[in-house]
Parts: structure tokens; C-alpha cells; sequence
């Protein structure tokens, strides 16, 4: 990736985290001041304008990295056409030169064969020439003597003239002969010039072919790091969005038309020993949200809105039953777990395809309930909700202490209660009001103590199960009860 887009985006990076983040001057000189919060949204122009600059910069740095590819893969493709092109042209070189070294070596061959040819006619006319001298001189010797007839000279006259005629035969034929074998020359002359310009232009077709592989070599090269360029592009433009929405706060307003949306029904149904015998069944229902922990998935309430209660004694019931339902699909709650840091609290696992298939928003547990100052109040049963304040308690580490006069609602000033949801201004579950100050922070599903649900118990084993969770509340600090 280019060096001087990825400064930018770092500095449009930093800016954004500037512009995100608020420092209060009187809150950091007294941390114990209140503070009136309404639901009226503070401006977030520039915010707004942060996050739109950083979007529109990284936009332009994917369409200049894309441009860069498309013209990359445009000079690939021509780069490629070019090294076909080559092929070619080398394979019809290769052609011609195979052409060429045929005709040369049927030229040679037939200048082969004239040459033997010229040779057996010089032999047969220097042949030719001596009968004809023999006979000239046995003719001469004749005449001279005497000795021969009329007839006998006329014949080796004809014969004379034979040989005489045989040999201009032979000497016209040797001349036909040595055209042709000039010719012969000539033309092997002319293939062997034509088969060294094959060669030369065999041998620079396969030069302009090696270098055209190597360019194409090195355009894949480039074009490799060009799409790892990309992807790591890609990656942290994934990154930024994911960061930028981790740190984006939402309205109240926004927080609560979320939850209303994605909100579900508890029904719990219990039966227990009736007072003057038989069994009473009892009825109640809440709601609430689904919530991960990143590996587990569950609702969650306060002990309050069930049928169970932590007390010394505890009630008996011999069967507990719970659902959850959503628009009309509802399914069985398998048990009910007790936090195990506050068993107050009581978590129901649910199945991540029920979750699925219910099309509801499953709400992540906040890691850092630290990151922000402020938080959101839902009354989940009441159906009000609010900003407030809260704080760190050092003597209670796993707990926020809400600043009641702090909080702020639709309708007017308000507090929280028992059994309320507490949201991050990011949307994320800090945890549960365990009363009407202090709210238990969950991170995990970390269960205490569990009752199976749809399962009916001899005796007081449910009843023992709530008592033996009695004391971890009643040994808490007053102010946690």
C-alpha cells in the first residue's frame, strides 16, 4: 500500500479517536460531582465529519489502488498478447527454416546427381572422341595402303559419322548439363541465404520471446504484491470500520428503540405443595435480551422476575418450567443458572440456532465497562429507560455504582431499579441492576448453581439448591443488598 495513504488515513485515524473522545474538567477536579444528563444527542458534527473525511479517504485510497490494478492487469493482458504474438512468429520461423534445410538438401542432392551425370558423359564423349580418332587413323592408314574395299571404307565412314554425331550429342548434352548445374548453384546459393536470415530471425523471435516472459514474469510479480497490497488494504480498512464502530456511541433513544425491537418473553410456570394439600401452579413472565459471551449464549433477569426467591427458609417446589419466546416462536428453556458473582442474577442458555432462526440482535457483553463515563438504563418490565453516570467502587470490583442523581429519563428526572438492563454507549451489556445503586458488571457466563427446568424433584432439592445461595448474598456488603 502506498506509504503517503496509509499517513493520511493514520492522521484522519487520529483525529476521529481526538473528536470521539470528551474530557469533562470539572467531573476530572470531582469525580463525586452530579451531573444532569438529558436525552438530547450532543452535536456530532464533528464527529460525524471525522468519521464521513476518514470514509472518503479510505474510499479513494481502494478506487486509486483499484485504477492501479485494472491498468496492471490491462498491461498484463497486453504483455500477453505480445508473448503469443512472439510464439507465433517463432513457430512460422521454425517452419521456414525446416522448409529451407529440405529444399537445400534436395538441391545438393540433385546437384549430386549432376555432377555424376556430367561425369559418365564426359567419360562416354572422351570414349566417343577416341573411336573416333581410331577410326580416323585406321581410315588414313587405309587410304593409304589400299588394302580396304569400296564398302568397307563408305562403312567405317557411317561409322565415323556415328561416333562424330554421338559426340556433339554428348557435348550439347554436357553443356545442358553444366547450365543446369549452375543453376543448380545458383539456387543453392540463394536457399543458403535464405536459411541464415531463418536463423536470424529464428534467433531474435525466441530473444523478443524470452524477454517477453520475463516481462510477463515480472508483471505477475507485480501484480502479486499489488493484490497483497490490496488485501492488507482491505484488512485494515475492516479494521478502522470495525474500531470506528467499536467507539461509535449511540443515542438513548437509539440504545432503546434497539432493545424494544429485539426484546423477548420469559414465561416461567412453577408447581408447588398447596397449603391445604394437592399442588398450586404459578405463573409469571418478564423480559429481557439475549446475550454472548463470544462462546455461549443466554438470556438473562433478576431473580425478582421469576417465581424463585433466595431466602432462609427457601420455598419448595417440586417442578420448575421456562420458555422463551419471539413473535409467536417460542422454545424451552433447558435450566436456570445463578451467576455465580452474583446469584441474583439468573442466566438461561439458550441454542445459538433457536437464536438464529429468532432473527433477534444477540448483545454482546462489554470487555472495557470502563471506556466511557456514562451509561443506559432500560427498565426492561416499566418499559423507561435513561442516561446516567456511574463509578468505579474499589471495594467492589465486580460491581458499577450508578449515580442516581445523575440519570435523567424521557419524562423526567427518575432513578434506577431493581431488574433494570445497563447498556454502553456503544450498544454493548455492561450488566444487571442488583439494586436500586449498584449494578453487577457480566463478562462471562459463569454459573454458581443450576436448576434444571421441565424436571419434577422430590422433597426440598430446589428448595436446598436457593438456600444454599442464600448466604452468598447475605454476606455481602449492605450497600451490594
Amino acid at each position: 500500500m502506498n506509504r503517503s495513504i496509509l499517513i493520511v488515513i493514520c492522521d484522519f485515524l487520529l483525529i476521529s479517536l481526538l473528536a470521539f473522545s470528551t474530557v469533562d474538567i470539572n467531573q476530572a477536579s470531582d469525580v463525586t460531582s452530579a451531573r444532569a444528563m438529558t436525552l438530547t444527542p450532543a452535536p456530532e458534527t464533528n464527529q460525524n465529519g471525522g468519521r464521513q473525511d476518514l470514509g472518503d479517504v479510505m474510499r479513494l485510497a481502494l478506487q486509486e489502488e483499484q485504477k492501479k490494478q485494472n491498468a496492471l492487469a490491462l498491461e498484463l493482458s497486453n504483455t500477453q498478447a505480445a508473448a503469443g504474438e512472439q510464439q507465433s512468429l517463432l513457430k512460422q520461423r521454425n517452419e521456414q527454416y525446416q522448409t529451407a534445410q529440405k529444399q537445400l538438401a534436395a538441391r545438393a542432392q540433385e546437384s549430386a546427381e549432376l555432377q555424376a551425370q556430367q561425369s559418365r558423359l564426359l567419360q562416354q564423349m572422351s570414349e566417343a572422341q577416341s573411336n573416333v580418332a581410331s577410326l580416323n587413323q585406321q581410315l588414313q592408314q587405309s587410304t593409304l595402303e589400299s588394302l580396304l574395299t569400296k564398302e568397307e571404307r563408305a562403312a567405317q565412314e557411317a561409322k565415323a559419322g556415328e561416333e562424330a554425331q554421338k559426340a556433339a550429342d554428348l557435348q550439347r548434352q554436357l553443356s545442358d548439363l553444366q547450365k543446369s548445374n549452375e543453376l543448380a548453384q545458383a539456387q543453392r546459393e540463394q536457399l543458403a541465404g535464405q536459411l541464415q536470415l531463418s536463423q536470424a530471425g529464428q534467433r531474435a523471435a525466441a530473444a523478443q520471446l524470452a524477454m517477453a516472459e520475463q516481462d510477463l514474469d515480472a508483471q505477475r510479480q507485480q501484480n502479486a504484491k499489488l493484490a497483497a497490497g490490496v488485501q492488507a488494504l482491505a484488512g485494515k480498512s475492516s479494521e478502522l470500520a470495525q474500531e470506528i464502530r467499536a467507539n461509535r456511541t449511540l443515542t438513548p433513544n437509539t440504545i432503546f428503540n434497539d432493545f424494544v425491537s429485539n426484546r423477548l418473553t420469559i414465561s416461567f410456570e412453577g408447581v408447588r405443595p398447596g397449603f391445604f394439600g394437592g399442588d398450586t401452579t404459578k405463573t409469571k413472565q418478564t423480559q429481557t435480551i439475549l446475550v454472548t459471551d463470544g462462546s455461549n449464549t443466554f438470556a438473562l433477569c433478576h431473580i425478582e422476575d421469576t417465581l424463585l426467591a433466595l431466602w432462609d427458609p427457601a420455598a419448595t417446589w417440586k417442578e420448575i418450567n421456562a420458555s422463551i419466546a419471539r413473535n409467536g416462536d417460542a422454545t424451552a428453556i433447558s435450566s436456570l443458572a445463578f451467576c455465580l458473582v452474583d446469584p441474583r442474577v439468573v442466566m438461561m442458555p439458550v441454542s445459538n440456532d433457536w437464536a438464529r432462526e429468532s432473527g433477534c440482535k444477540v448483545y454482546r457483553v462489554s470487555h472495557e465497562p470502563y471506556k466511557f463515563q456514562e451509561a443506559v438504563v432500560v427498565g426492561a418490565r416499566e418499559g423507561y429507560y435513561g442516561q446516567c453516570q456511574f463509578q468505579i467502587d474499589l471495594s467492589a470490583p465486580r460491581y458499577l455504582r450508578m449515580d442516581r442523581n445523575s440519570l435523567r429519563g424521557l419524562f423526567g428526572k427518575f432513578n434506577p431499579s431493581t431488574g433494570d438492563l445497563v447498556l454502553s454507549q456503544t450498544g454493548e451489556l455492561l450488566g444487571l441492576m442488583v439494586n436500586n445503586t449498584y449494578c453487577v458488571a457480566i463478562q462471562h457466563y459463569e454459573a454458581g448453581a443450576t436448576v434444571p427446568c421441565g424436571e419434577s424433584f422430590p422433597g426440598q432439592y430446589i428448595a436446598n439448591t436457593l438456600y444454599s445461595l442464600y448466604p452468598a448474598v447475605a454476606g455481602l456488603p449492605y450497600k451490594l443488598q
